[in-house]
């Protein structure tokens, strides 16, 4: 199983605890790298997919412990995923480093309420020899703000907003607005209006997957026949044959 961004952050941030994490159903023994209990593992189940778009979770301090984390969904299936802390006055270097590379677009994922009109980019339009980098702030709404507000560092980025047309499929979490979507459900809008509408299906499909193995660990129910796995499977297989 390929190893990313979000497990090697993950194992760094617990390294660097004073005390245990203790998350909603900490005692539940869970697999280490999707963090769903061990008998609803999906990590054998994972697609594959090639895709030209890069994603860098920035992530708020404990988010990455949190078993009900979406963005380790995005660096499951795209191969160019970077992750890091947040910190306000001491921003990591390697972070500091990708955004300044220049083989990367970046683009900041936010509402465009937020930002200035002349900012907030109509479409992806990376300038010749760049890939877009889309940078996600993963945390809660109060923290996702409080990153956007106080990172100088992305200021100069062109942002990317997004127009819910149904309210998430997350249910793990009890969003503060209606609109509100999880880490990965953006991810997947985003990637669609790049134009890789087939990859966005998968991590919509990869997102369901996570959500209703999650939801049935936590409630100690049964999957249901017809399984967000089991649709999961039969479109790998469908793709399979083209």
């Amino acid at each position: 199983m390929r190893i990313h961004a979000v497990h090697n952050l993950y194992e760094m941030r617990l390294a660097r605890s004073t005390r245990p994490f203790l998350a909603r159903g900490g005692k539940v023994e869970r697999c280490q790298f999707c963090m769903l209990r061990a008998h609803l593992c999906i990590c054998s189940h994972k697609p594959q997919i090639e895709s030209d778009a890069a994603f860098m979770l920035i992530m708020y301090d404990d988010e990455v412990l949190k078993p009900s984390n979406t963005g380790r969904l995005i660096a499951d299936l795209f191969t160019d995923t970077f992750a890091f802390i947040w910190s306000r006055t001491e921003p990591d270097p390697a972070m500091l480093a990708v955004l300044a590379d220049p083989q990367w677009q970046p683009y900041v994922i936010f509402p465009a309420e937020y930002g200035t009109p002349e900012r907030v980019a109509s479409e992806v339009v990376p300038a010749p020899g760049k890939r877009p980098l889309f940078i996600l702030l993963d945390g809660s709404w109060s923290e996702a703000k409080k990153m956007f507000r106080k990172s100088p560092y992305l200021n100069n980025f062109p942002m990317l907003s997004i127009t819910p047309e149904s309210r998430s499929r997350y249910q793990v979490r009890e969003a503060t607005k209606d609109n509100q979507l999880g880490t990965a459900e953006v991810a997947a809008r985003i990637v669609a209006g790049f134009g890789e509408q087939e990859n966005a299906r998968m991590l919509d499909l990869w997102f369901d997957v996570f959500r209703e193995n999650y939801m049935v660990g936590k409630l100690n129910r049964s999957l249901p026949q017809d399984s967000a796995l089991a649709r999961l499977k039969q479109a790998v297989a469908a793709d399979a044959t083209l």
